[in-house]
């Protein structure tokens, strides 16, 4: 991905009021797709590549926990974080070792806070992708080497 181009973030809330803030404070920085509820929220990962998912905790249907349980069946990639207006101690354990989530952050969230906290996911989204990219030439030269040594054992 070039620098240039933006973050891609999903923020799931089902509180329309949390979705128009969340796209007024951070679409001028960031690629922001919205969904307001854990089903359109896994239809709109099928559709589009997404570097960082926000989800919050409480929600009808599908918790937040639940959701990101469901995005790692199929979606490894994106990081994870938990948003939520309570403090819920077993939430926060579950999306922790369900979720694997990267960060939670208790509602309201502070704009710079959390931009930095998007940004700092990002690069750690960014330096795997780079990582399998590694590993994967690394694979292909070592191939290509054995490859070599058994033409040389060979002849």
């Amino acid at each position: 991905m070039e620098r240039s181009e933006k973050i891609s973030i999903l923020y799931v809330d089902d509180e329309i009021n949390n979705l128009n803030s969340f796209k007024a404070a951070f679409r001028r920085d960031f690629n922001v797709l919205l969904a307001s509820s854990g089903q359109e929220g896994l239809a709109i990962l099928e559709k589009n590549v997404i570097h960082v998912i926000i989800t919050d905790q409480r929600m009808p249907e599908m918790t937040g926990v639940d959701f990101l349980i469901e995005v790692l069946k199929k979606y490894t990639e994106p990081i994870r974080i938990l948003l939520t207006g309570y403090t819920d101690i077993n939430a926060v354990i579950d999306a922790v070792n369900k979720g694997h989530i990267y960060y939670y952050l208790n509602k309201p969230w502070d704009e710079q806070q959390l931009k930095i906290i998007i940004k700092n996911a990002y690069e750690i989204f960014r330096l795997r992708e780079e990582n399998k990219e590694l590993i994967s030439k690394l694979i292909d030269a070592n191939n290509q080497l054995e490859f070599l040594l058994r033409q040389k054992l060979i002849s």
